[in-house]
């Protein structure tokens, strides 16, 4: 049965590997066209035939399938190139054809290493970014971590090296929102942050203010906001925006940003409001090149007048930070 939970796919492979029915991994390396999904998308198929992920949507799994039952038989790592058809295209829901190029690796010694596989599945458990290179022409391997590959891992791209032989295989850890203050600019924005893929937390001691009736379906927190945010975990790939304009609850949290590697902090509040936030900042021993990372006015000056439109601006801006740094 084909698993959908693309994030889990190394994972998935190890435990099939590790309980000795074999295990392979397919990772689509490029596109051209209209593929149906992108490079760094990954299959994995076990040594009886289940499969988990996806590296076209279904126009070639079937094929894939089979080189990846043969290559844990034989052994050998494989590069396969398919056409997608524009019949083929059609009965997967595609406007037109395309092409893709699909590696194809066995979890074995003399293939992909499972040592190699078991550090990268302990470095994305531990939300750690992590780009998995191998030459596809002579087949050697190995983990990279930043600095190395930054652009890479600043846009989620994975793809060839300069080189044309030596693919980088991006693994960045999901991407977190922490949102503080439960007020109604905050309804629009967690809604905003899941459809764009976050994993986002409302932060609130004030529990009518973050109800259940007020953000059906949304998580919730009701801790101090810097206890919520150690207890959530704040990192690198970790958007964290205030909303309250009460510095008893804003506060913390902007000190618990500063103090990590989150690659967004925007505060809402006036120009006025932001000075006085300042001078508290200074006056707990922040430095200007820290207070300068907090975007405020939080979000991008589009105009925005209502609260979505504002949750529109704070998205936009959050994007912009993510992908353009």
């Amino acid at each position: 049965m084909l698993d959908t939970h693309f994030d889990d796919i190394p994972a998935i492979a190890k435990a099939w590997h590790d309980s000795g029915k074999g295990a392979v991994l397919a990772t689509v390396i490029e596109t051209w066209g209209s593929a149906p999904r992108p490079v760094g998308s990954q299959l994995a198929i076990s040594g009886d035939g289940q499969i988990a992920g996806s590296v076209s949507g279904g126009c070639v799994e079937g094929a894939v399938v089979v080189e990846a039952l043969e290559s844990v038989e034989e052994g050998g790592s494989r590069l396969l190139e398919f056409g997608v058809s524009d019949d083929e295209a059609f009965a997967v829901g595609l406007a037109c054809g395309g092409r893709i190029r699909v590696m194809v690796e066995p979890v074995r010694e003399g293939d992909m290493p499972p040592a190699l596989l078991s550090d990268l599945v302990k470095a994305r458990t531990a939300r750690q970014q992590v780009a998995y290179v191998v030459d596809t022409e002579n087949w050697t391997r190995r983990i990279a971590v930043p600095p190395a590959h930054h652009d890479r891992f600043r846009l989620d791209r994975s793809g060839f090296a300069e080189d044309g032989a030596t693919f980088i295989a991006i693994h960045n850890p999901p991407l977190r929102m922490v949102v503080v203050g439960g007020v109604h600019i905050a309804q629009p924005l967690m809604q905003m942050a899941r459809l764009t893929g976050y994993d986002a937390v409302l932060v609130d001691p004030r529990e009518s203010f973050a109800s259940p009736e007020r953000f059906p379906g949304e998580r919730l927190l009701h801790d101090w906001p810097d206890e919520a945010m150690a207890a959530f975990g704040v990192d690198a790939r970790t958007a964290v925006v205030t909303l309250t304009h009460d510095p008893k609850l804003d506060d913390p949290a902007i000190e618990a940003a500063l103090a990590s590697d989150v690659f967004y902090l925007g505060c809402l509040g006036s120009t006025r409001t932001h000075a006085k936030r300042v001078d508290r900042l200074k006056g707990r021993g922040f430095t200007d090149d820290q207070i300068a990372r907090i975007h405020a006015p939080v979000g991008l000056d589009v105009g925005s007048r209502s609260p979505a439109e504002i949750a529109v601006a704070v998205m936009a801006q959050i994007t912009q930070r993510l992908r353009q740094g």
